[in-house]
């Protein structure tokens, strides 16, 4: 796998698709126009008394952030229309006939085998479900540094093995040295193991997918030899936490006409998200091969986001990078809580943030550079609304003079506000009119004041996250590396003490600025209250958010419900099954441990409870 040279290159370009460019031009003139209009706006309300310094730099970050947003909410709004005009459910096809062989990759480190183990099983019945299991390989590909997890591993994969008799091909292995972590991980199996196999699909320790849905990827694949990639969008599965359900509500309610926006835009320039993807193996190993950038960490060294790289490589070789938006049974897990998002966060940002040194890659195609920029963005928007709210307050004394501070501000909040919000509302919209999608979110009522509940929610922890990922921008910015720690799944409450400790600066800053925004004017209190509200209740909402019991009874009242829970598929529930089984076996598993070693078990995993819903309908 050839380390690609990101100085010389390329494009190899495809046959030009007219509607698909007028598409690109909509969705970027439109943001450009909205935030022109912002910012003239605003420069006619601060005019008639002159601009200051202060003023300008307030008028610059609206507009870009405003461009930002906008760029989001034209996207959606695309999708809106798309699933506007789709059926409620597509008839079930038949399975095609697969002929290729693929390999189904799950990198793992210091994980759970039980999940792993389980989602695996499940994946494997459901292809044979499907007539297609002799296609399909699985890998288990550890970058486990923990000796005991690796024992687990690898005893697991056995097991495995024995009990699904001979038709199984399950493979472990084991790297000694985990050299530019996931990203190496999969290139080493490339290398080592590609050349057997026409595709290989990604996914990570978390994911599960159905047999179909891995079948309708291969066979698109088959389909279209220019193909490189296919992005799924799956959806978040297994939510206990009142943290984790939010996050699960809106991926099932928002999350696709997000997906399909993208997609009506990106068209063969898509990206990669890093798992629940099918690659064609030639492909990557040719163009994909990922370059040690020169200089020390956070901005040297590895490629840690290597996905959207990936996937810019891949385009500029000539292959296709789509999405398949409307596909159903992919799926993954969030964290359960703020605090670990915080840390999951932390990575992304270094790696988003190193993405600004490939910025000027040669040969990329442009949509490839604005995946790149827009990755870039994601983290730098958090300190720049942050500079927005300080320079607005601070110019909040020179706007009274001129009688115009309240309607400044109102348009400095109201119209961001608004461009975020109305994507959401248009969502709804669509789960209203869907009489199986109002089901499976509980009814009508259940799914308002769901939406409600999350609105609220991303209301008041939007400060809080913008304040984490300005601070993870500064860290790494400061040359700070986040290292690479094994990322939290299962639930786990957050204590009071954890809470403050992560929060106290929060909760400090969201009491004094309140204060002061009073002691300035009522007016600047009122419109960034959202602001400092969300940061002086943050460990609060830290804590309650994290409780698995609150997100039990939220359920018991069906209120965050979504579809999956009220039709789960055959795989997840499967899925579930097989990881209660494989915790019930706990005692013996570590009695022969403890056998072999004359004393106590180093290794225990977390125990698993299966969320009760799963089980409920299994049972049903």
């Amino acid at each position: 796998m050839p380390a690609q040279d990101l100085r010389r290159g390329r494009l190899v370009r495809g046959s030009l698709d007219l509607p698909l460019e007028l598409r690109r031009i909509l969705v970027v003139a439109g943001s450009i126009g909205l935030s022109a209009f912002a910012a003239i706006l605003l420069w006619r309300l601060l005019q008639p008394d002159g601009v200051t310094v202060l003023e300008g730099v307030t008028i610059g970050l609206s507009s870009v952030l405003c461009a930002w947003v906008a760029f989001g909410f034209i996207s959606a709004t695309a999708g809106f229309f798309i699933a506007w005009r789709m059926p409620s459910r597509e008839p079930l096809a038949a399975a095609p006939l697969i002929v290729s062989r693929t390999a189904i990759l799950m990198p793992v480190y210091n994980e759970d085998f039980g999940r792993v183990q389980a989602a695996i099983q499940a994946m494997w019945e459901s292809l044979q479900a499907q007539g297609v299991g002799r296609q399909y390989d699985f890998y288990v590909l550890s970058d486990t540094r923990d000796p005991d997890v690796a024992r687990s591993e690898a005893t697991g994969v056995l097991r495995l093995r024995v009990r699904l008799g001979g038709q199984s091909e399950i493979y472990y292995r084991r790297r000694a040295a985990n050299t530019a972590r996931k990203a190496g991980n999969i290139a080493d199996w490339v290398e080592g193991h590609g050349g057997a196999y026409e595709f290989m699909l990604v996914l990570d320790a978390d994911s599960l997918m159905s047999g179909k849905s891995i079948v309708t990827l291969t066979a698109a694949m088959e389909a279209d030899r220019k193909l490189g990639l296919l992005q799924s969008a799956p959806m978040i599965i297994n939510a206990e936490t009142p943290f984790a359900r939010l996050h699960q509500f809106a991926s099932w309610l928002y999350g696709p006409i997000f997906s399909l926006g993208q997609h009506w835009w990106s068209g063969s320039e898509g990206n990669y998200w890093g798992h629940n993807a099918i690659m064609r193996v030639r492909a990557f190993a040719q163009s994909a091969g990922l370059p040690r950038l020169s200089g020390p960490k956070p901005f040297g060294g590895h490629i840690q986001s290597h996905d959207f790289v990936e996937a810019a490589l891949l385009r500029r070789a000539g292959w296709s990078v789509r999405m398949l938006p409307t596909l159903e049974g992919s799926y993954e897990e969030t964290p359960p809580t703020l605090l670990d998002m915080a840390r999951r966060d932390r990575r992304w940002c270094q790696g988003n943030l190193q993405h600004a040194r490939l910025l000027t890659t040669a040969g990329l195609h442009w949509v490839s550079r604005m995946h790149l920029y827009r990755g870039v963005l994601s983290y730098l928007a958090a300190p720049l609304w942050l500079l927005l709210v300080a320079c607005g307050s601070l110019a909040w004394r020179e706007l009274e003079t001129t009688g115009q501070g309240s309607s400044t501000i109102a348009w400095l909040f109201c119209l961001p506000l608004a461009l975020l919000l109305a994507p959401k509302a248009m969502a709804v919209v669509l789960a209203l009119r869907d009489k199986t999608a109002l089901a499976g979110y509980g009814g009508r009522g259940r799914l308002l004041a769901g939406a409600a509940i999350e609105m609220l929610v991303s209301m008041l922890a939007a400060p809080i996250t913008m304040m984490m990922q300005t601070t993870a921008v500064i860290e790494v910015l400061l040359g700070r590396d986040s290292g690479w720690g094994a990322q939290a799944r299962d639930e786990g409450d957050t204590t009071a003490k954890q809470a403050w400790q992560a929060h106290r600066a929060h909760v400090g800053l969201g009491v004094l600025g309140a204060l002061g925004a009073a002691f300035v004017d009522t007016h600047l209190l009122m419109w960034t209250s959202p602001v400092f509200v969300g940061l002086a209740l943050s460990s609060i909402l830290s804590v309650q958010t994290a409780r698995a019991g609150t997100g039990h009874a939220l359920r018991r009242q069906g209120l965050l419900q979504t579809p999956i829970e009220h039709e789960p598929p055959s795989v997840l529930v499967r899925a579930l099954e097989l990881r209660a089984a494989y915790e019930a076996q706990a005692p013996q598993r570590l009695a022969i441990d403890r056998l072999m070693r004359g004393g106590t078990p180093c290794y225990k995993p977390a125990p698993f409870r299966a969320p009760r819903v799963y089980a409920i309908k299994a049972a049903a």
